[in-house]
């Protein structure tokens, strides 16, 4: 096979002896809810079909539970069961016969949203919704078999192998770590006893599914856990499990427990890498390393770096099932990157609800949302280049529409534009590039700078305008806001008014946030910088001490400004960001010395500074910039023009609801809209 000029070393086969990957990019594990859905494993079938089409090498399915207790939703235990998976097994080797896929093993342990979860000691997780039962030994060996049963009914089903999941603080972790191994038997104690567990597995799993079957462990390589797993237990686990029969080792870098980001955007690409490179010169087996590799480039630049034989992207194949073959044929230009936002994905999975993904809405509905060529092409307008006439306007195009895309402003992009501005949020510029390219390839028809109204729309015979006006930020009705201390987000956030020492914002929604993130940063952004990152968020890579974390204090630079975020509300603030980030934004703006208060009514803003009523007690904030963050409205003015004219038209995105600013609504509205033209 020739090397690719661009990527040797992504599309090098890896032979493992008894079958060979196709080359170095596998889709990682992720939970979806379809595994519950009706019409699941249809769903599934097709879900995992695109990616195989779309290139990888191999994917590893959603974690399915070997038992009752080891959590909700689609176990494998019987042969039953197993026939259920053939529709996925063999979707995915009718679209390419050389795309393996392994299954899973997902034991959630205490974790287990079940009153029936085990664990080896009986001590709840600070996340899980129930004390878990001790295992004894009889349940202990129960375990061990069920997973080994998993295994086998895995291979009877035709999948390829088994990853079984051996982290992030589900049943395995638990036996390896001390804080939730108390036992005293010869499961427990020294890390030899502690790890028994996990190599035990292996072995009855390999004696089960036989030499010619991928068995994958995925290991804690940093646990990010005060009192976690030390290195030198890291290496004698792993040392463990290959000789146990392991064919890959993948290397994982949290518990869901952990106080460290590992997944959102503002973590750096290939953050953990380094990591496994370390690992990786202790064994034989290839190792699969992941976290925040979202591009081809990244992929291709952490092989030659030695620090891993695979590359592990999950979320990436949301946004876009096609990125390996658009990196193969050159295309990288076109790839729909993830951003890492986890609002439609991760943030789903933890609040029980079907995943998808902000960028892609098809991600996860491949058989129920499809952009067919339209039989009848009609000239459609979009007003408004913003995440919603975006979607609208390229998917119509691809579909065949002829479109022409107007926006007032002199780039694409509307609330992308101020969102990619913020540090940590970096990653939206890969949004706004992939739209400019989408624009280009479907052959729209862009008029930046170009304000509209009916009587123009009209004179141009379109069959159909879409509004994707967006909004505009709501000025509440307070004495004194038009004092010159007020600033607008958007100016704020362009760095068109000059922002003071001491600085109030109100409402602390996502853009409150945001700002507040803004206003109180100073030097590089951790997300593009590792070591700024690891100093942040208390991380030593260079000595790796136990969980990597412990004993390292988060080096974090109090704000130059005073600032206090303020909302209405008398709750918590924050409360609504999203269930995977929010915690640490709050967390990031608390170590900067940013003062959150929530009960707060306005009254007034003067020279003085903000007047308010706190919990009902008056309370001047003696501030030289007050920040408005108070929601948007609507900008529908054209859609009224447009139908008091008599002109076939329609609403999208936040200029259809512009409550809680949200492009993932918009993106899914715009893009089904879109689809049905």
């Amino acid at each position: 096979m020739t090397a690719h000029p661009r990527y040797p070393l992504l599309f090098t086969p890896l032979d493992l002896g008894f079958t060979r990957l196709k080359n170095r990019v596998l889709m990682g594990s992720m939970h979806t809810g379809l595994e519950e859905a009706e019409n699941g494993f249809e769903r599934m079938a097709e879900y995992f079909a695109e990616r195989a089409r779309g290139g990888v090498g191999m994917i590893i399915t959603g974690g399915i539970p070997p038992n009752r207790e080891a959590g909700s939703g689609a176990k494998l235990s019987t042969p039953e069961e197993a026939q259920q998976h053939r529709l996925i097994t063999e979707a995915v080797h009718a679209a390419d016969p050389d795309v393996k896929i392994c299954m899973q093993i997902l034991h959630s342990g205490a974790l287990a949203r079940t009153p029936d979860c085990v664990a080896p000691s009986a001590i709840k997780s600070r996340i899980g919704g129930y004390k878990p039962r001790e295992l004894d030994e009889a349940g202990i060996e129960k375990q061990i078999a069920d997973f080994a049963n998993c295994a086998a009914l895995a291979r009877q089903a035709g999948y390829d192998g088994v990853e079984i999941i051996g982290s992030a603080g589900y049943l395995i972790s638990t036996f390896l770590v001390e804080k939730t191994n108390q036992r005293t038997d010869r499961w427990g104690g020294p890390f030899e006893n502690r790890m028994r567990f996990p190599v035990e597995i292996i072995r009855r799993v390999r004696e089960a599914v036989g030499p010619d079957f991928i068995v994958i462990f995925r290991i804690a390589a940093m646990d990010m856990l005060e009192g976690g797993m030390s290195w030198e237990e890291i290496l004698l686990l792993a040392g463990a499990v290959q000789a146990a029969g392991v064919n890959i080792v993948s290397t994982h870098f949290c518990w869901h427990e952990a106080p460290v980001p590992t997944i959102a955007t503002m973590v750096p690409r290939a953050a953990f890498t380094q990591v496994t490179g370390r690992l990786r010169e202790a064994l034989t087996v290839p190792l699969i390393t992941s976290n925040r590799i979202n591009m081809p480039e990244v992929a291709e630049a952490v092989l030659a770096r030695g620090d891993a034989d695979l590359i592990s992207m999950a979320r990436p194949m949301l946004a876009d099932s096609q990125l390996v073959l658009k990196a193969l044929q050159g295309r990288e230009d076109e790839i729909n990157t993830c951003i890492a936002c986890n609002q439609a994905c991760l943030d789903h999975t933890f609040g029980r609800k079907e995943v998808s993904c902000l960028v892609n809405p098809r991600a996860c509905h491949e058989t129920t949302l499809k952009y067919l060529p339209t039989p009848a092409a009609k000239r459609l307008a979009v007003v408004g280049a913003g995440p919603a006439g975006l979607a609208y306007a390229t998917v119509a195009a691809e579909r065949g529409h002829r479109v022409t895309l107007f926006d007032a402003a002199t780039e694409i992009g509307g609330q992308f534009n101020l969102a990619r501005r913020i540090p940590g949020k970096e990653e939206f510029n890969e949004t706004l590039r992939y739209y400019r390219r989408m624009i280009e390839v479907h052959g729209i028809e862009l008029r930046l700078g170009t304000r509209v109204d009916a009587k123009m729309l009209g004179a141009l015979g379109f069959d159909e305008v879409v509004v994707a006006t967006g909004i505009e930020p709501r000025r509440p009705e307070l004495p004194g806001i038009d004092h010159p201390k007020v600033v607008g987000y958007i100016d704020a956030i362009l760095g068109r008014k000059p922002i003071g020492s001491r600085v109030a914002i109100m409402g602390a929604g996502g853009i409150g946030f945001d700002v507040a993130e803004l206003v109180s940063h100073a030097g590089p952004s951790g997300a593009l910088d590792v070591e700024v990152f690891a100093r942040e968020w208390g991380i030593d890579f260079k000595n790796h001490p136990r969980g990597g974390v412990t004993g390292v204090t988060p080096q974090v630079a109090a704000a130059e400004r005073s600032i206090w975020l303020m909302q209405r509300k008398a709750d918590a603030l924050g409360r609504n960001l999203g269930r995977t980030t929010g915690w640490t934004h709050r967390m990031v703006l608390s170590r900067r010395g940013v003062n959150m208060v929530s009960g707060v009514e306005y009254l007034k803003i003067d020279d003085a500074g903000l007047h308010t009523l706190v919990n009902n007690e008056p309370r001047l904030f003696e501030v030289d910039t007050v920040i408005v963050c108070a929601g948007q409205l609507p900008l529908r003015g054209l859609y009224d023009e447009l139908q008091a004219a008599g002109i076939r038209s329609s609403l999208v995105g936040g200029a259809f609801e512009a409550s809680e600013l949200d492009a993932k609504r918009a993106i899914d509205q715009a893009s089904r809209l879109a689809a049905a033209v």
